[in-house]
């Protein structure tokens, strides 16, 4: 009997182990498939598809969708709902200092153009994206200096350019095969040259009291090392940099080998007058090259070059232009956005807008790229990628249309002669240190 207790006891006892280890092993199977819901779940949200909005200006070439393209297929949870703007730069940022003004997340991208970096970081339209930058080890060194401090305010970054402009100074090649390398050689040239192959003009650029006269006036300054606003905000204008380039460029609009009603001239009126054949030099921006070359409207197609623009003191300088990429303040989604402004400003992002949109990159590197460079004529250039790299951004202010406005009106009675280059710095020194204390 007590052998038969024995036994009922390690029965029981076997029974309970057996009864345990099941529950144990229950337990962690119950584990693993919670664990293994809860990694589904993980890896579904990291897939969740997202739909951003960006908007840009008209393109007519096709690469802003090859590019939102391209940018889909690295990133397939990120839907890209391309919004056209209005192709007029004026119009467009109306609208956007509509929207954002009141807050609204509708667009998450947005192109600017140059010049708007710092009026909409300090209006809160743009987020900063210093984080991003070194998060993501981003390579601002890898692009032109100039559009880089473009969007750079404060200190912080607000913008990334994805394409830039400049200007260039045109030169005919039935006439000389060697233009001048400073404003003192242009000069000379200029007067020796002008009357040659049927030219009226020695030199064409744009004069007229409007925002294409500023851009004339920061690069002459600049070659001269003068500046206007430095990058702490302080006016720096009134110096004898400053008055020296002033002085050279009233020396040249005064000049009798330039038309005499230059003070009218613009853009349009300094291209129709240089593919008439009517001057031996100008100072444009690159799109005239392709005007120029135009058998059908030009008189001068097959003779014309491009050079950096005359050197003063201090080297040769070209005034920027050109759109950058900014994130909308309000953005519901500044990861994903981010993202793709990291990808519109990177080599790839890039090259797919110089290659099937003639745009030229702000990353260096590109310029050594055969499908970049037979893209168009300009980027095989060394004159052409010399010209970008001595690009100098206009003040970056958010008050640069009252800045521009100041200089526009002193420096315009600088060129009819109502006052001295001195005097001209002066007043704009005063009235810009006003401007800025508001």
């Amino acid at each position: 009997m007590p052998q038969v207790k024995k036994l009922l006891l390690i029965g029981v006892l076997y029974l309970l182990v057996i009864f345990m280890v099941a529950c144990s092993g229950g337990n962690d199977a119950e584990t693993d498939s919670s664990e293994g819901e809860n990694n589904d779940e993980n890896e579904s949200a990291s897939e969740e598809q997202v739909t951003i909005v960006y908007a840009t200006g008209v393109d007519t070439t096709g690469a802003t969708q090859s590019q939102i393209e391209a940018f889909e297929q690295i990133h397939p949870n990120i839907n890209v709902e391309y919004r056209e703007m209005p192709a007029d730069t004026g119009q467009q940022h109306d609208q956007y200092v509509t929207m954002f003004g009141s807050q609204s997340p509708e667009v998450d991208v947005y192109n600017g153009d140059i010049i708007w970096a710092a009026e909409f970081a300090q209006a809160n339209y743009a987020l900063e994206l210093d984080r991003f930058i070194e998060a993501d080890g981003f390579n601002l060194d890898s692009h032109f200096e100039g559009p880089i401090q473009a969007g750079n305010y404060n200190g912080r970054q607000w913008a990334l350019p994805i394409y830039m402009n400049a200007s260039f100074l045109y030169y005919r090649t039935d006439i000389t095969d060697t233009p001048p390398a400073t404003w003192d050689e242009l000069i000379e040239q200029a007067e020796e040259m002008q009357g040659e192959e049927g030219t009226e003009f020695g030199y064409l650029l744009q004069g007229s009291q409007y925002e294409g006269m500023v851009t004339n006036f920061i690069e002459i300054i600049a070659s001269y090392g003068g500046s206007v606003i430095d990058e702490n905000n302080n006016v720096v204008i009134n110096s004898p940099e400053t008055i020296q380039g002033l002085e050279k460029f009233a020396e040249i609009v005064q000049s009798d080998f330039v038309p005499g009603n230059i003070l009218n001239f613009q853009e349009i009126e300094t291209e129709n007058a240089w593919i008439a054949g009517d001057a031996v030099f100008a100072r444009n921006w690159t799109y005239m090259q392709s005007s120029s070359n135009d058998e059908e409207r030009s008189e001068v197609a097959g003779n014309v070059e491009i050079a950096p623009i005359p050197a003063g003191d201090e080297g040769s300088t070209s005034a920027l232009g050109g759109w950058m990429a900014m994130i909308n303040r309000y953005s519901e989604h500044p990861e994903e956005s981010w993202e793709l402004v990291k990808f519109l400003a990177s080599e790839e992002g890039q090259k797919i807008g110089a290659v099937e949109g003639a745009r030229a990159p702000t990353v260096e590197s590109l310029y050594d790229d055969p499908e970049v460079q037979e893209a168009g004529p300009l980027f095989s250039n060394p004159s052409f990628v010399e010209g970008l790299s001595v690009a100098v951004p206009r003040p970056v202010s958010p008050i640069y249309p009252e800045i521009s406005e100041i200089i526009q009106i002193e420096v315009s009675r600088v060129l009819t002669e109502e006052q001295t280059a001195e005097q001209a710095v002066e007043n704009m020194e005063a009235q810009l240190e006003e401007a800025l204390e508001d």
